[in-house]
């Protein structure tokens, strides 16, 4: 027979717990773990074993567990988790890839009766179509003001009806109508709401974000930098480009009007006296073209001619 633990035996023997895993673990999820029952969470704790372990307890104790460790360690990394502590909230230490452990968590998800009381997480319509229930049953329907009638012996619904709205309370109509119908609206699950990594806190949503995300991001940053150093003049590594051919175009502007010369000042130069010097490439070009295309034409032509000496029945070498 098994010794049944004291409450303090128990509380020692879940410090030692959260403190080995704080040894061991660098990364953890914060996970919200509202109308989660315990065969959902085993489930959970199954899929993940491996690399993660789902921790759950009291928000106080563990909140305790987090200070007696840094003062007896000094290691302070993981105080933000102390903040995160509110509400239902679960802990999973893990040394996998954190969004693949957040898409694995989201896999155990079930469906939930909408019970009176509760906080509709989604919108509830009810589709039209026959219900199954006779004609006695009516009476759910008219007071949730649902048009239906009667077909074949039984009440079918004629147009959709949104019975609940996100955020309102279910109330006991609403349940006992859509626990008649066989309609579990709702599902729950262990819903990540923190990440936290080697001592820094994100939402996340940061999990999302792909490669070509993060460079968007920091090319649209980078752009930022630059114009705000080309508008104060300071020099930093963005804006530095554009500083020297900014710089590069005044000293040719200035070449350009005064009597200053360097070999490329000299071109431009030129170009602006003659413009016509532009243009002279272009003509070169098209009598290349022309020039070529003119003997494959004169090839043709003789070709052509003894064809149609040929039509006409003579040719001019016939003796």
């Amino acid at each position: 027979m098994a010794i049944k633990r004291t409450k303090a035996e128990k509380k020692i023997a879940y410090d030692k717990k959260l403190c080995a895993l704080l040894d061991e673990y660098t990364k953890v999820l914060v996970a919200l773990a509202d109308n989660v029952g315990s065969k959902q969470l085993q489930d959970i704790r199954r899929g993940l074993r491996g690399d993660s372990i789902v921790l759950m307890g009291k928000n106080t104790l563990i909140r305790r567990c987090i200070k007696v460790y840094a003062e007896k360690t000094g290691n302070n990394a993981f105080d933000p988790l102390m903040d995160l502590l509110v509400g239902n909230v679960g802990l999973i230490f893990t040394k996998g890839d954190l969004k693949e452990v957040r898409e694995e968590v989201a896999k155990y998800k079930v469906g939930a009766p909408a019970r009176v009381g509760l906080v509709a997480p989604v919108d509830v319509v009810v589709s039209p179509g026959n219900t199954g229930l006779d004609p006695s049953q009516t009476s759910f329907f008219q007071v949730l003001n649902i048009p239906t009638k009667i077909n074949k012996g039984t009440v079918e619904i004629i147009t959709p009806v949104e019975l609940i709205k996100k955020g309102d309370k279910v109330g006991s109509s609403e349940s006992a109508l859509l626990a008649k119908l066989g309609i579990r609206p709702f599902s729950y699950g262990l819903q990540i709401v923190n990440v936290y990594e080697d001592g820094s806190v994100f939402s996340p949503e940061v999990l999302d974000l792909t490669e070509e995300d993060l460079v968007e991001k920091f090319s649209a940053g980078v752009s930022m930098v630059a114009s705000l150093s080309l508008v104060v003049s300071y020099p930093t590594l963005a804006a530095a480009p554009h500083m020297f051919i900014n710089g590069y175009k005044n000293v040719l502007a200035v070449a350009v009007e005064t009597d200053y010369s360097y070999p490329h000042a000299d071109e431009i130069k030129e170009y602006l006296k003659d413009p016509s010097k532009f243009a002279v490439a272009a003509p070169v070009a098209a009598a290349d073209s022309g020039a070529s295309a003119a003997p494959k034409e004169e090839e043709k032509a003789p070709e052509s001619d003894e064809e149609s000496d040929g039509e006409m029945g003579f040719s001019l070498f016939d003796d």
